[in-house]
């Protein structure tokens, strides 16, 4: 019973670990946003595969609990051993500060962080060697503080997993490692979306009234410290269950295996997703990918475009008419659904000028966004290339001197720039663009005056309309066409914005406010536009980045990618295209309404061509599919595959062309030709990338 009581702050601190990742299944369980019912078989797989994730995952963290407490004795502050080894931790102190070690070949941070932690463990070895009539009581504080830090960490990943959870409907993945590296606009953005003084408050104290009871039933440890012998006995134990941990997690990983994506997630430990997502940031296609030999994926992508030739996308594109060089506004707006707007079913009248517009435009009614993140969108829109594994092209470091739209209206005589209302550092846009060759206006070029209103992703998008007026009132001077890439910023989460401009007021963080003040804003450009005298020369494309959310009960909802997109020419006839597009296309397609001639390189294709051939393209940063067919193909990692049958389920009141809602009915008899077809567009496309075969020259 002794030696059991030597174990306390490890089961008390576990126990307490398992009841936060227990309520918080729950609450995950009946969240809004988990748009599924599980049966009994998927909720005990949930609770009781779940907990045995938490058990393994629990003993892997508490490693630095175990060498905090395997290390506290009375013997080491004995003469001499005491002064030698205090002798040693200034010497090791002295040697990372002389900046001549290992860690300053790493740079950054690492280096001070080491030097920090050497500092802080000499000092209290110090305090404890030259103060021992101190000792139990500092000693009894540092345990505490250890507690104390281990049950913030637990409570607070509890609230970051609900916090992940209720923005993507999943446990952590790679977006949230992206997450860690743009600490600024996070932090602001769960600054200026969350009561956090209150919330932090609470969980301060919460986390203070559970170190007490855990420090009450643990503090034997530290009263009676450990015997060599019992303590070789804990290691022996902590070793053995480390091991079986290290074996037991990716085990348990491989049952998330079900059909609904939410059993998976539910069942998924937040923390192991963590780290897989922070070691699979970076896929290799053609290590973790179903392949086929190179030369027959180019064979079938000839199909697509017969113009090629050998392993490379490369073909001219003949237009038949003179070439049109109008001024080009795009505006990619932010988190944009479909479900937003009143033809595709919405009754809260939150679009009414987009509605309107689209009525007046050539409309994309089956469109489909690339991603589910904004550098997909501008991936999709700039290098008009299926989005392949892992991150953006926009986030690579090999991303620039790339064959992209800006390189074509640079051909062709144009000013080129992109429009930011924040600051283009996030996210790595100002890198992409700037490398290539667009001219970047962010938030860094705005005076004062210019700026009404901001929160942290930067300024309302009515400040960077009327900037942009500006902009090209000064380009239209110099007699060149324009092409000018817009990027909106306000309708994201915490979706403030200015008050009294729409009936939804900004300062009540409102999503539908959110979409209906960037609404609100599009009508006052083009208001403002209408009345410069280069509208009537300028074609508007607009088009959503990606859906506001991509949860669902599949890998790829088909409804969580269907986004608004038109192409309005002042003066032109309205029409649709109601064929299924890709995002990928938007931009090819226009420069078929230019008559543009070009060598392109682009996947992406003029929808309008005769020789169009429906599909789209929509991914996460691992799961690739193609919608073709009325069939749904993913490619996974591990060369999986899976194929989903698509049958609308129908909703009365809304025409055919605006019907986004799929029932996705996994197929029993694989679509070989699809998945071909779908292994040869990823796999080009990253060959593409990989060598060096998508620059622009």
């Amino acid at each position: 019973m002794n030696f059991y009581k030597k174990l306390s702050p490890f089961y008390n601190l576990g126990l307490f670990y398992f009841a936060v990742s227990f309520v918080l299944r729950i609450v995950l369980f009946f969240h809004p946003i988990t748009q599924s019912s599980f049966n009994f078989l998927e909720s005990l797989k949930i609770f009781s595969l779940g907990l045995l994730s938490d058990f393994f995952v629990f003993i892997i963290a508490s490693i630095f609990l175990f060498l905090y407490l395997i290390f506290i004795s009375n013997s080491k502050y004995n003469k001499p051993s005491g002064y030698i080894i205090l002798g040693i931790f200034l010497a090791l102190f002295a040697y990372v500060a002389s900046g001549k070690t290992i860690l300053h070949e790493y740079g950054g941070a690492l280096p001070k962080i080491v030097l920090i932690f050497i500092g802080i463990k000499t000092a209290l070895f110090a305090l404890l060697l030259f103060l021992p009539k101190l000792r139990d009581k500092i000693r009894f504080w540092l345990f505490a503080f250890v507690i104390f830090l281990y049950v913030l960490l637990i409570l607070q990943n509890g609230l970051s997993e609900y916090f992940f959870w209720n923005e993507f409907g999943v446990k952590y993945n790679f977006i949230a490692v992206n997450y860690l590296i743009y600490t600024n606009e996070v932090i602001g953005n769960i600054m200026q979306s969350y009561p956090v003084i209150p919330l932090f408050s609470a969980l301060f104290i919460i986390t203070g009234i559970v170190t007490y009871f855990i420090l009450k039933k643990s503090r034997n440890y530290i009263d009676n410290i450990p015997s060599v012998i019992e303590k070789i006995k804990i290691t022996a134990i902590y070793v053995v269950l480390f091991i079986i941990s290290l074996i037991a997690i990716p085990t348990l990983a491989k049952t998330e295996n079900s059909k609904n994506v939410f059993v998976n997630e539910l069942q998924a430990n937040g923390l192991y997703k963590f780290y897989l997502a922070f070691q699979n940031n970076q896929l290799d296609y053609f290590k973790f990918y179903k392949t086929l030999p190179n030369e027959k994926a180019f064979l079938l992508l000839k199909q697509q475009f017969p113009a090629i030739s050998g392993e490379n996308t490369s073909r001219i594109i003949t237009a038949d008419s003179l070439e049109n060089h109008k001024n080009v506004v795009l505006i990619t707006i932010e988190s944009y659904s479909a479900e937003f707007m009143k033809m595709y079913g919405n009754e809260q009248n939150i679009t009414p000028f987009l509605d309107s517009l689209a009525q007046k435009s050539l409309q994309f009614t089956n469109l489909y966004a690339a991603g589910n993140r904004t550098v997909r969108g501008l991936e999709a829109v700039t290098l008009c290339l299926p989005p392949t594994a892992g991150e953006s092209v926009v986030k690579r470091e090999d991303n620039k001197n790339k064959f992209s739209t800006g390189a074509i209206f640079k051909q062709k005589g144009y000013d080129v720039k992109y429009m930011y209302g924040g600051d283009a550092f996030f996210d790595n846009m100002k890198d992409f663009y700037s490398g290539n060759g667009y001219e970047i206006v962010d938030k860094s070029n705005f005076s004062p005056e210019e700026i009404t209103f901001s929160n942290v992703w930067g300024v309302c998008d009515e400040d960077m309309y009327n900037k942009a007026i500006k902009v090209m009132n000064v380009e239209a001077k110099a007699n060149k066409p324009f092409f000018n890439h817009i990027m909106t910023v306000s309708n994201h989460r915490p979706f403030t914005y200015p008050n009294n401009k729409i009936d939804i007021p900004g300062d009540i963080k409102s999503r539908d406010g959110g979409v209906k003040y960037t609404d609100y804003s599009l009508r006052k450009f083009f208001e403002m536009a209408s009345k410069q005298p280069w509208f009537k020369n300028t074609v508007f494309v607009i088009v959503a980045d990606h859906c506001a959310s991509s949860a669902g009960k599949t890998e790829l909802p088909m409804d969580k990618y269907r986004i608004p997109g038109f192409i309005y020419t002042p003066g032109a006839k309205p029409e649709k295209f109601n064929k299924v597009m890709s995002q990928i296309d938007i931009m090819p397609t226009l420069f078929g309404l230019l008559n543009f001639s070009y060598e392109s390189k682009f996947f992406g294709q003029d929808v309008l061509k005769p020789d169009y051939k429906p599909r789209a393209f929509i991914a996460t940063y691992q799961d690739l599919g193609l919608i073709k067919d009325n069939v749904l193909t993913i490619l996974s990692p591990k060369q999986q595959v899976k194929q989903f049958d698509l049958q609308i389920n129908t909703k009365p009141g809304i025409a055919p062309e605006y019907q986004i809602d799929y029932n996705e009915i996994p197929m029993k008899t694989e679509r070989t030709d699809l998945v071909n077809e779908t292994i040869s567009f990823y796999q080009t496309a990253s060959d593409m990338l990989k060598h060096k075969k998508y620059q622009k020259n």
